[in-house]
């Protein structure tokens, strides 16, 4: 550090120390603490994901509160820190009733405490204003209180913020949702519904869709919006009804909802041979962020212009043959995103058991930390071979990832199925853990992939839970995953520009 710089700084950090701030002795040490290794956030963050509405803008905010700050203190404590050395500055100028109970040992420079504190007030900020301005004085006087307990030199803790608030940037640009590049498959004809003429969409009020609603019920005033009322019938009587009105007035099926509302929309709009509608604002999304759909008026864009694209539609069949139909060979369900047996089942069943109380991003994350702890793998038969294995994985169609680590399909109609195996035994679970915090899953040697059109599965032992699009059901002795031989027509926005 130049000479100029640090004798500044010293005599800044001699200002604070020598001055007399009323009512700050009791305060600011406190708050200091409080803030040791994250908590006072993380204890915001919880307190809202368990009082925020599901789905809302505040639990979002926490969301990407949290990840901010684990970004920043990842880069501040694995190599910042140990990069500079800096001492801690002397606490003889700093009277005795402010320090620190407990003085820290890593070095000085930059201050992760502030770093912290910017990263979770600017994380909430760029996705909720209102939030962010509520934190910031939090957030400055937790800053603070590194230089007026003597922890830090000021410049350690304007670096510390200057890291916490890049820390949020880079995180917004890795969560937020891209469309992908231009489509990779060529467009099929669909039907023009200017102003949503024709399209009958079914809501599912369970799925946190009501800001979406009012979005496309303004830009889409001649479409029909059906509410699911489970009094009336299933969510599959009511996409079967609509399907029909659909079709006879020759527009399209609407679905608002999550991914598993939309695995029960597809077979029913390809009975009854209208195109498919994915309206965004569904708990999970994933196949409509794989269309370019990511804000209400993409969909309304596809429809206005009649751009779509096929789509494979996946099956899992009780008792069948490959290559054979699912007709008489026992129940076929369908997805349009993935299948899985093994531990994901059971964590997609303990994320719905939590996502009510604390909103679907915590409850997952809860999920996870539950099910790795207690998971055991399961014995299956896949196309003959005896295997023991964490997950059996199943995306329809081949998963890629652009501009960060989303998996993202560019061709939704590749005829294949992407299929994954995390495989069992000694150390396996903590292997595959280390692959995938450093990026290279792929190069575990306890995970295997293929590219395959149909895959068969015998052997499942009872009680094993399959999980297909979010949704969960018993799985039976035997499956065979294959692709139904129609493909769904399914609205798709050309990329702007």
């Amino acid at each position: 550090m130049p000479a100029r710089i640090r004798d500044l700084d010293h005599a800044l950090f001699a200002a604070v120390a020598g001055r007399h701030w009323p009512g700050a002795e009791r305060i600011l040490p406190w708050l200091s603490h409080s803030a040791d290794h994250g908590r006072l956030w993380l204890a915001l963050a919880a307190g809202t994901a368990l009082t925020g509405r599901p789905g809302g803008r505040a639990r979002r905010a926490a969301l990407r509160g949290v990840a901010s700050l684990g970004a920043a203190s990842a880069t501040v404590n694995s190599f910042v820190k140990w990069s500079f050395r800096r001492r801690r500055p002397l606490l003889a100028a700093v009277p005795a009733v402010r320090h620190l109970r407990r003085q820290p040992v890593t070095t000085s420079f930059p201050s992760g405490h502030s770093a912290s504190a910017a990263a979770f007030a600017t994380g909430v900020a760029l996705e909720s204003r209102g939030g962010g301005t509520a934190l910031a004085p939090l957030a400055a006087a937790v800053a603070f209180s590194r230089v007026y307990t003597g922890a830090h030199y000021p410049s350690d803790v304007l670096a510390g913020v200057a890291i916490g608030v890049g820390a949020a940037v880079v995180t917004r640009r890795l969560l937020a949702p891209r469309p992908l590049p231009a489509p990779s498959q060529a467009p099929v004809p669909a039907p023009r519904l200017p102003g949503g003429r024709g399209l009958v969409a079914v809501v599912n009020p369970v799925a946190g869709t009501s800001e979406s609603l009012h979005v496309l019920r303004t830009d889409l005033p001649r479409a029909e919006f059906l509410v699911w009322d489970q009094a009336a019938g299933s969510l599959e009587q009511a996409f079967d009804e609509a399907a029909r009105r659909a079709a006879g007035a020759g527009g399209a099926l609407g679905v608002l909802g999550g991914d598993g509302t939309v695995g029960t929309a597809a077979p029913l709009a390809l009975r009854h041979g209208v195109p498919l509608a994915v309206l965004p604002g569904g708990t999970f999304n994933h196949l409509a962020l794989d269309l370019g759909i990511v804000e209400p008026a993409d969909a309304c864009r596809a429809l206005e212009s009649g751009d779509a694209v096929a789509v494979d539609l996946a099956r899992f069949t009780s008792g069948a043959a490959p290559g054979g139909r699912a007709d008489g060979a026992g129940h076929a369900g369908h997805f349009v995103n993935t299948f899985s047996l093994g531990v994901y089942g059971e964590l997609v069943e303990v994320r719905e058991r939590w996502r009510g109380r604390v909103g679907a991003w915590p409850a997952a994350v809860l999920a996870a930390a539950v099910v790795l702890r207690h998971a055991r793998p399961v014995e299956l038969t896949v196309n003959g071979r005896r295997r023991s294995v964490w997950l059996l994985f199943a995306g329809s169609c081949a998963y890629t990832s652009f501009g960060g680590t989303t998996p993202r399909r560019p061709d939704l109609a590749d005829g294949r199925l992407d299929t994954h195996i995390v495989h069992g035994g000694r150390w396996a679970r903590l292997r595959l853990l280390l692959a995938t915090a450093v990026g290279l899953p792929h190069r575990s040697p306890v995970h295997a992939a293929a590219r395959v059109p149909w895959l068969r599965v015998t052997g499942i032992p009872p009680g094993t839970v399959c999980a297909f699009d979010g949704e969960t059901a018993p799985a039976p002795a035997e499956l065979l995953l294959d692709k139904d031989e129609r493909r769904l027509t399914v609205y798709r926005p050309l990329p702007l520009g």
